[in-house]
């Protein structure tokens, strides 16, 4: 099949980017031609290698955009949308692809292409939900129901359960996520870390002031640790104030068992940064992490590094497979008692840890992912 890939997410590096390499990187293993339609302007965060098709329609970017600028911008982004399902659809009824798929979307795409002709297209288009929340559900539910007629229209929703809150629908499909996985650089599994040796500890991702890292380092150096261990802080920031503060608190921690490394990943350099940690730090509480699954503890997965997180962290995923140790969601106190757990019996669970690390990769595997994503889009109407 040739399978067309509608992109409008632009950004510079992150799971988005990774995700879109799963679909490309596998779809291709399994025989397929792949394709990108992206807006006029749209910068890629890396070269997938394929060949890329141009939508007209600047993408709508929401960066610092407040109240009724923000409002205004969103008016302009539904537009755009009809603008580009209206072109997919021309491409569609002239043969250009098999098949489409819009990797990252949500009810408000469903809700638009229940106005839009590509609601006709005469092959198969699949819409991706990376997680639906309860206040979502009855929206996406009701954009699935007006869109039923419509074979040829399908959604996936990345879940671990077999219903969305006790909901079938059977136009939308329910599968798990896939992990992120090394595709750059030759990783060698290497046992668990020595008793004597220094445990590194790796905690990533974009930082914001409104996700308390001085509250963790607090809580980590207040911690009384019966073996070697160095943390390692890995941050990005993207305005001002948010580089300023994470400056402020480098040079307050720097140096005392912490790592500091104020910088974007991408590609090599940040597939060999998470090779190259014994286990992830992934302390972030927030209700949305239930519905939605979490990048980075698939990242882990896919590397196989055991997790200290939080308890509403894809619950499902640790039921099934105890890959590290959790903490009560938003509990201090209890994440200090977790870390000199995880770090002081590093050790003695680190086996069966990363026993269910293998069970979990494999039960995750992004080729096992996407041939499910291949098989929904080749059902019969």
């Amino acid at each position: 099949m040739k399978i067309a890939i509608f992109e409008n997410i632009m950004t510079p590096g992150g799971h988005e980017v990774d995700f879109d390499r799963i679909l490309v990187e596998e779809l291709k293993a399994l025989g397929h031609e792949v394709i990108f339609y992206v807006p006029e302007v749209f910068r890629f965060g890396m070269d997938y290698h394929v060949p890329v098709y141009h939508l007209p329609g600047a993408p709508v970017l929401y960066t610092n955009a407040r109240g009724i600028r923000k409002l205004f911008l969103s008016v302009q982004r539904e537009r755009r949308r009809f603008g580009w399902y209206r072109a997919l659809y021309e491409a569609a009824e002239k043969g250009a692809f098999d098949a489409l798929i819009v990797p990252t979307s949500t009810y408000r795409y469903l809700r638009a292409l229940r106005q839009s002709v590509l609601r006709r297209s005469p092959v198969p288009v699949l819409f991706i939900q990376h997680g639906i929340n309860p206040s979502e559900a009855p929206r996406f539910l009701g954009a699935a129901d007006a869109l039923a007629e419509f074979s040829n229209i399908r959604s996936v929703v990345l879940t671990f359960g077999d219903t969305i809150f006790g909901e079938h629908r059977a136009n939308v499909r329910l599968i798990p996520p896939p992990t992120f996985i090394p595709r750059d650089i030759d990783v060698q599994l290497r046992p668990p870390v020595g008793a004597d040796d220094t445990l590194t500890i790796g905690f990533f991702g974009q930082f914001r002031r409104e996700k308390r890292l001085e509250d963790l380092l607090k809580v980590y150096l207040a911690g009384h640790y019966t073996r070697p261990v160095r943390l390692l802080v890995q941050g990005s920031t993207m305005h001002e104030e948010d580089a300023a503060e994470f400056e402020r608190i480098i040079a307050a921690y720097e140096g005392q068992g912490i790592t500091f490394l104020h910088r974007g990943l991408i590609g090599p350099e940040w597939q060999r940064a998470i090779a190259e940690v014994d286990a992830l730090l992934l302390p972030y509480s927030a209700p949305r992490y239930r519905y939605h699954w979490g990048a980075m503890l698939f990242t882990a997965i896919g590397f196989q590094k055991p997790v200290l997180t939080s308890d509403d962290m894809n619950p499902e995923v640790f039921e099934r497979f105890p890959v590290g140790v959790t903490f009560p969601s938003g509990d201090l106190a209890a994440l200090g008692g977790a870390l000199e757990h995880f770090i002081n019996e590093y050790d003695s669970l680190a086996p069966q840890w990363h026993t269910a690390l293998a069970a979990a990769a494999r039960c995750y595997a992004p080729m096992q992912f996407v041939a499910q994503i291949a098989a929904i889009l080749t059902e019969r109407n």
